[in-house]
């Protein structure tokens, strides 16, 4: 069932988050609407962090431990003194708020603090979770692929998280998708709608993105032209993929995970070259408020 390789993704379940989310943060009741559908549609795995508000505690009001969940590490207080005691303490907090006894997979959502001078105690901090069988799979959560070419060089993980769309397909011109694969790292993938950007009508936008009206424009126009739905392109550019395990997806209520659903295909669509932004003040969710 192609139905299992989406992944909600909850932190519209902790957060008011979203460019274009002008519905707040999903309501407790709405949450287990969503699961349910989801999890009777076959779907199987959550993606959640420490940093998502109180996500992983309405998660684990929610009943999730027949789910795959995958959680994130957040950034290392600069005052600590002894990484693995926090490591340990932070996955321990973690599983107490979700109610399960174990993770998935767990990712390190700030990886540069691996080249930090505790880097070494951190990664084996994160090994010795997984031989005590804590954790199935440890991994990072990175913006760009180039991040990988350092990380992968001296550390060895079994699982990456990466955004990836028609406008920033960075893991394909990297080289990256493929030597995950052939390195045997499972793959997620994330902003799969830009936030939701790529779906949304260009005259519907936020004021900020106004300077790349012009590009959605073109991208509106192309899907029209080949009858295809915008959040049909975006999930079958991503599950169209052989490399990619899961494609996490922000759900805000039901009827955007039955309008995914309705539209799910993995029939690879072939993304003109012009779409591939480089601009990361686009394609970096992160910069918007700066650019």
């Amino acid at each position: 069932m192609l139905n299992k390789y989406l992944a909600v993704g909850t932190v519209q379940f902790g957060l008011d988050y979203g460019a274009v989310n002008n519905e707040g943060q999903v309501s407790l009741d709405d949450a287990r609407e969503i699961l349910d559908f989801a999890r009777d549609s076959g779907m199987d795995t959550l993606d959640t962090a420490a940093v998502y508000g109180n996500s992983e505690e309405r998660l684990g009001e929610l009943n999730v431990s027949d789910w795959q969940i995958v959680s994130k590490l957040p950034k290392i207080p600069s005052d600590c003194t002894d990484v693995t005691d926090w490591v340990n303490t932070t996955v321990k907090t973690t599983l107490s708020r979700i109610r399960v006894p174990k993770l998935y997979g767990l990712l390190l959502h700030y990886p540069h603090q691996l080249f930090e001078k505790n880097g070494d105690e951190l990664y084996g901090a994160l090994s010795k979770l997984v031989s005590d069988g804590v954790i199935d799979k440890i991994g990072v959560s990175i913006y760009s692929p180039d991040e990988l070419d350092s990380i992968l060089e001296r550390f060895t993980f079994n699982l990456v998280q990466a955004p990836f769309n028609p406008f920033d397909q960075r893991l394909v011109t990297s080289g990256w998708i493929k030597k995950l694969k052939e390195k045997n790292i499972e793959l997620h993938v994330r902003s799969i709608f830009l936030q939701g950007i790529l779906v949304t009508e260009p005259n519907q936008l936020p004021s900020q993105f106004t300077n790349w009206k012009p590009m959605l424009n073109r991208w509106h126009k192309w899907l029209d032209e080949n009858k295809i739905t915008p959040v049909e392109a975006c999930l079958r550019h991503a599950l169209g993929r052989s490399e990619v395990s899961r494609v996490i997806v922000g759900i805000n209520n039901i009827n955007q995970l039955k309008d995914i659903l309705d539209n799910i295909s993995d029939e690879f669509i072939d993304i003109p070259s012009e779409f591939q932004c480089s601009d990361l003040n686009i394609i970096e969710p992160s910069r918007w408020n700066k650019s």
